[in-house]
């Protein structure tokens, strides 16, 4: 057989949306009001939640901690993409490449984690009301915090070791927004079965598991809800969970498409534009949901408004 020679790669040219050369400007312009969106909007929600004392309470401890990852998430992705677009595609090594992957996996598995402890966190309160406060104590609730961050940092680990003890060789171009490890694998010139049973490990049981404490959480809370006799208790308990559960969907839902299907053959437009919203739009969408459909927090921006305008009066 005649020997088949590879270049080794050493580094990747993402090109994400660079075929559309009509694009480039306003798709620049979009991805970059988004993301000083998502810093206003989370940042402002941090401090809001530090602020004000009535918000001093494990729900929004628990929101504090999400915004911040949104944060470091957003953070880890958007940049590069507004780089890739602005020069019209751009080179990332290999190890930028494998930060970044292990970045997006760190932080895209807090969230999954934390999103699960405020749904436990709702289910304690709406259906144990009365122990919530010994339940989730401030020692608990920075166990279940630590937990998470210590788990996703285990996750991220073990994906980007895996990913990247893969060789590369031949085309360097990844045709996504970032170093994701679908597109990798399609660029892998040796046996890649270890790291695709790495997607189906991280999606089989990191996710699944996420949404199944979501699920039974919920499925309490919804029988709980319906045994209180007044319709306005029924709609106060309710409207302490509908921000999560759209929060829930937003994030889990592109997840889910993402991940828990097959992941050969070459990135779809689709798959970008799928990827975009669960990096770009759901961490931008987060401090908006939660505000406008929580009272907790219109009324402590309405408090911080108010002092705002009195504090600029001579």
């Amino acid at each position: 057989m005649a020997e088949r020679n590879y270049t080794v790669v050493t580094e990747f040219f993402l090109t994400a949306f660079t075929e559309h050369l009509q694009w480039r400007v306003p798709l620049f312009l979009i991805f970059l009001s988004f993301y000083l969106a998502t810093m206003l909007g989370n940042t402002g929600m941090i401090l809001l939640i530090r602020g004000d004392c009535r918000l001093h309470t494990p729900m929004y401890f628990f929101l504090s901690h999400l915004s911040l990852v949104d944060i470091c998430y957003s953070s880890a992705i958007i940049p590069q993409m507004l780089a890739v677009l602005w020069e019209h595609g751009t080179t990332i090594s290999q190890a930028r490449c494998a930060a970044q992957f292990f970045l997006f996996t760190f932080f895209a598995s807090i969230d999954c984690y934390l999103l699960a402890i405020m749904a436990y966190d709702r289910y304690t309160a709406v259906c144990q009301p009365l122990l919530y406060v010994t339940i989730i104590t401030e020692k608990a609730r920075w166990g279940l915090v630590t937990g998470a961050y210590v788990a996703g940092f285990f996750s991220a680990f073990v994906r980007t070791v895996t990913a990247f003890t893969l060789s590369f060789c031949g085309n360097n171009e990844i045709n996504f927004i970032f170093c994701d490890l679908p597109p990798l694998l399609k660029l892998s010139c040796g046996d890649s079965y270890t790291q695709e049973v790495v997607i189906i490990v991280f999606a089989l049981f990191v996710m699944p598991a996420c949404i199944l404490v979501i699920l039974v959480s919920y499925l309490f809370i919804i029988v709980a809800i319906l045994q209180i006799h007044s319709a306005g208790g029924r709609a106060k308990s309710f409207s302490t969970c509908a921000s999560h559960l759209t929060a829930v969907a937003l994030f889990f839902g592109t997840l889910i498409f993402m991940y828990l299907r097959d992941n050969t053959g070459q990135s779809s437009e689709g798959d970008r534009v799928v990827s975009v919203l669960y990096t770009v739009v759901t961490p931008m969408l987060n401090p908006l949901i939660y505000s406008l459909r929580n009272k907790e927090v219109k009324e402590a921006t309405r408090k911080a408004l108010s002092k705002s305008k009195a504090a600029r009066i001579p």
